[in-house]
């Protein structure tokens, strides 16, 4: 059998895939919720990535919603848009806009919500840590301003540096055991 060859599809993922069966069983009302949800996410991307364009070119943004605040914030305090930060091959994550100033030992992480669900500072204070593991600074050694910006409202918070060290502590612990049962001992 001579196979149809479709290099057009390579790489993509259909929403009515076979590997995400689970479709089949949704109701009409289901499938509707399910792919709305899809295209959210999508739009998200396309925004974060919008946003990461007009940080990089200094292009501030008219209006008050979010994004634009977001933007302009960004830009305001020279930040790096969609910044890596890499602990070890088992634990990194990209931070949406971060800086941090070795004059007055400040590091800032902005993150950029599309959606309603209601954001959690959780994931910033795993990459305030990610950041500190990765760059050899101590969390009671600097000052750390977290930021949320969701449905034109700003969540900021200033963790304490033992919280920050104990997600350290938890990332360190969490990737010796991955490693270990990585290596057939456990």
């Amino acid at each position: 059998m001579n196979f149809n060859k479709h290099s057009e599809l390579e790489g993509l993922h259909a929403f009515l895939s076979a590997s995400k069966y689970h479709w089949i069983n949704y109701s009409d009302a289901k499938l509707e919720e399910t792919f709305n949800n899809y295209l959210a996410t999508e739009r998200g991307t396309r925004l974060h990535n919008f946003a990461a364009e007009a940080i990089k070119l200094g292009r501030k943004q008219r209006g008050k919603d979010t994004l634009a605040i977001y933007i302009n914030d960004a830009i305001g305090f020279r930040m790096t848009p969609e910044q890596p930060l890499f602990y070890s091959p088992n634990c990194f994550g990209t931070a949406d806009a971060i800086a941090y100033s070795t004059t007055k030992k400040l590091l800032r992480i902005h993150d950029l919500k599309s959606g309603v669900t209601p954001a959690s500072m959780n994931q910033l204070k795993v990459y305030d840590s990610l950041f500190c593991l990765e760059y050899g600074i101590r969390p009671k050694d600097i000052s750390i301003v977290d930021r949320i910006y969701q449905l034109n409202e700003i969540t900021e918070e200033e963790p304490e540096a033992d919280e920050i060290e104990e997600i350290m502590a938890k990332i360190i612990h969490s990737d010796k055991i991955i490693e270990s049962i990585k290596a057939g001992e456990r």
